[in-house]
């Protein structure tokens, strides 16, 4: 059999524009990634106190997605000594916006695991509530209003 044309001359599947979802996965969506990216929403902080917040992390791994976060521009690292060169870290407006997922994943997590805990009001102590609000319309949607709910 005749081979008439190149890979080249060969129709080309597009790939399937990708949804905000799988974007946000791509990025920051592993463990260690957001657990960096939560201890940094209490404010700046260097690479060994990073390493003892996160129990666990194997210091290369940490560099990683430290870097990983400061391409993504979501964090930003300053120098703050030469020799040898250390750096503090901090979340940019961006980064910071991560508060609110996490917050989300943090009561579905309190509410499904019951050795994990919810989060909690400062003031009262009750365990808080995350819901989803639509400003245009100023409703919020409840669990019964999934169908209402689209992430493309």
């Amino acid at each position: 059999m005749a081979h008439t044309g190149s890979r080249a001359d060969a129709p080309r599947a597009s790939s399937p524009p990708t949804s905000a979802l799988s974007e946000a996965l791509a990025t920051v969506g592993d463990r260690w990634t957001l657990l960096a990216v939560a201890a940094l929403l209490d404010g700046p902080r260097r690479f060994g106190d990073l390493g003892r917040e996160l129990p666990g992390i194997a210091p290369n791994i940490l560099s990683a997605r430290l870097r990983r976060l400061e391409q993504a521009a979501l964090v930003v690292a300053e120098p703050y000594q030469e020799r040898p060169t250390r750096f503090v870290y901090e979340l940019t407006a961006p980064g910071r916006e991560l508060a609110g997922a996490l917050r989300l994943l943090a009561d579905w997590g309190g509410r499904h695991r019951e050795e994990a805990e919810s989060p909690r009001h400062g003031v009262c102590g009750s365990p808080l509530e995350a819901r989803w609000w639509c400003p245009t319309c100023e409703q919020a949607l409840e669990a019964a209003d999934d169908d209402e709910l689209h992430f493309a």
